[in-house]
């Protein structure tokens, strides 16, 4: 089977630093060629992901969306990708473009955001348009337009990736981005109250992290509370494995939530709200714990401390690996390039 993996152009694949969903898309292609699937990666020219790779844009444009320059991108992937059985696009505009340009090939797509209301729109005419849509938790796709998920496979990672770590760094970790949703004040907040310094990696790029950043967290800072910037996957294992736990005090719908299964892979805890998927990813009493708010969080931290490492991780080797998220892909498009009509049968059901 000949698979295109269309990336979106504004992160490199892999990241170098931040970027979930160029993670995920590593993740798969390398996980999809380790299977014995012919794969094309369109990214831009400076990914280094280890498959062959086609682009448009020389680097990679930064994390601020913007349509035209990701038209461009996409128009180039699908007149490349005219040698393969099926296009998996991760994309906005790539998958409407693919069915006004009459692309024979099946056309996967995988929302990585949250349905947002002006996109409702947009979901369901591309469901109209015989485009299979892919959610990445079950609480994502309860949030969509009844009817327009196909299927939903949560992300994977390379356990040998993340090594087990032993927790004994004494700290708590934030990693996310400066925004008031995914809650790096309340992280500072819950650290002091349990009385353990905590540091926090986290990207401030945009707008309006910078202005969260300046306003709300950078006030908060201190000897116990160190904010390190972004940081590489080698930095950001390291810190994963020294951290006593992850704190993600999330007040959002969150769809996946990547970084709580890389801590989880490196042994270490995770503490959450019960939003978005984290329901789905946190084992609690096994990997982590759900909390109420942040004074249930802060007394989780002492628990956490007390959970097996090694139980912590053996559940994302199960759960959720690169072999098996690549798996669940092969079964879909399997389905599609055989029988289309088939596959939604089986996504209805599975809903």
């Amino acid at each position: 089977m000949r698979v295109g993996l269309v990336a979106p152009p504004w992160v490199a694949v892999p990241p170098p630093e931040y970027g979930g969903t160029e993670l995920v898309v590593a993740e798969l292609a390398t996980g999809l060629q380790a299977a014995g699937v012919e794969v094309a990666l369109f990214a831009t020219g400076d990914s280094t992901c280890p498959v062959p790779r086609r682009w448009h844009h020389a680097r990679a444009l930064s994390t601020e969306y913007r349509p035209a320059p990701e038209l461009a991108h996409v128009e180039a992937a699908y007149r490349s990708l005219v040698d393969v059985d099926l296009v998996h696009d991760h994309t906005l505009l790539g998958p409407h473009w693919a069915r006004k340009h009459r692309v024979p090939a099946p056309v996967v797509t995988t929302v990585h955001g949250p349905f947002l209301p002006r996109l409702a729109a947009h979901y369901r005419r591309l469901h109209q348009e015989r485009v299979t849509i892919i959610g990445i938790s079950w609480s994502q796709a309860a949030s969509a337009p009844p009817g327009v998920v196909d299927r939903v496979i949560h992300h994977g990672i390379a356990p040998d990736r993340y090594p087990l770590g032993a927790g004994d760094g004494g700290y708590l970790l934030f990693l996310g981005r400066m925004s008031d949703v995914k809650g790096p004040h309340r992280a500072i907040e819950v650290a002091r109250r349990a009385g353990l310094p905590i540091r926090l990696a986290a990207k401030v790029r945009e707008p309006e992290e910078q202005r969260f950043f300046h306003d709300v967290v950078e006030p908060l800072l201190g000897l116990d509370a160190v904010y390190l910037g972004e940081v590489a996957h080698a930095d950001k294992v390291a810190l994963l494995r020294g951290a006593i736990a992850l704190l993600n005090p999330i007040r959002w719908a969150e769809p996946f939530g990547l970084v709580m299964i890389e801590a989880m892979a490196c042994g270490t805890p995770v503490l959450a709200f019960p939003e978005g998927a984290a329901t789905e990813l946190v084992a609690p009493g096994v990997s982590g714990f759900l909390c109420s708010d942040e004074a249930d969080m802060v007394e989780a931290v002492h628990r956490a401390a007390g959970l097996d490492r090694t139980a912590c991780r053996a559940y994302v080797e199960t759960g959720f690996s690169t072999r098996r998220m690549v798996h669940d892909h092969l079964d879909l498009y399997r389905q599609l390039v055989t029988d289309p009509d088939a596959t939604r049968a089986s996504g209805a059901a599975a809903r």
